[in-house]
């Protein structure tokens, strides 16, 4: 059996400090997924002990291609919370993280408890009470963003930051499916894309993890927000970089860096 504890204290030292670390998998060759979630919920509890709360979750590996290059055939699912969270239009401080890189994501606010089995796409929308754009800002802690799929888990599937759109809406009569992103990086279209870039719908995305996290005894709960996945690839967020994300329906929301 690991040291969960061991290397909970690895990767929050790493993030504390904002320094790049090697892999576990490269020091810990016994490492399994159960290990990954094992060491990602002990990384939780010291966010917690530190004077964090829990404000939501996020879904990754959300692509089919990244899926299959993976090896996988569902997404990783992490954590958020209040530490984490930027007021939109607000600089991030490159002192604060390693290697940077923003994703514009469809977010869902949770309206009531909602856990697994058996939650589908129906069933997510019942239970949310709006939905808005986000960026969210992954930072892997691992040396050259180089991790295996136990690697990103155990770290918290790479999250480090996010900030949401002004912007919530009733998801009642919009096809979430359909709805289109632009992403611009310093004034310029980097990429397009529509919410079917998350598993056919994002809120296929949100049922995943509810049904994940029923299986664990835990469940998704009223006032959480939860981000649905990267909608393009991620951006590496250099010295002063302004990236901005517009969504049909929900508004834009932005966040540079400082120079």
């Amino acid at each position: 059996m690991i040291d969960v504890a061991k290397w909970a204290d690895y990767l929050f030292e790493a993030a504390r400090r904002a320094d790049a670390v090697q892999p576990v998998s490269e020091l810990e060759k016994a490492l399994t997924i159960d290990h990954a979630y094992a060491i990602q919920d002990a990384l939780l509890e010291r966010r917690l002990a530190a004077g964090e709360r829990i404000v939501g979750a996020k879904v990754g590996l959300t692509s089919r291609a990244k899926q299959q290059e993976m090896g996988i055939d569902q997404p990783i699912f992490g954590w958020l919370t209040d530490a984490m969270a930027l007021e939109t239009g607000s600089s991030l401080s490159r002192s604060t993280v390693i290697h940077p890189r923003a994703e514009p994501e469809i977010v869902f606010i949770v309206r009531r408890t909602l856990a697994g089995p058996g939650v589908g796409v129906h069933q997510v929308l019942e239970a949310t009470s709006a939905v808005c754009c986000g960026l969210e800002v992954i930072d892997s802690r691992f040396v050259d963003f180089r991790f295996s799929l136990a690697d990103v888990i155990a770290d918290n599937t790479s999250a480090s930051r996010f900030v949401l759109g002004s912007t919530s809406v009733d998801p009642a009569g919009i096809d979430l499916s359909l709805l289109g992103c632009l992403l611009e990086e310093n004034g310029t279209i980097v990429a397009t894309a529509a919410g079917a870039a998350i598993l056919g719908h994002p809120a296929s995305a949100v049922a995943q993890l509810a049904n994940f996290l029923g299986r664990r005894g835990r469940s998704l709960e009223p006032g959480w927000i939860v981000m649905s996945g990267g909608l393009t690839a991620a951006r590496a967020l250099n010295a002063g970089t302004h990236v901005m994300a517009t969504f049909a329906h929900l508004g834009r929301v932005g966040l540079r860096t400082e120079p």
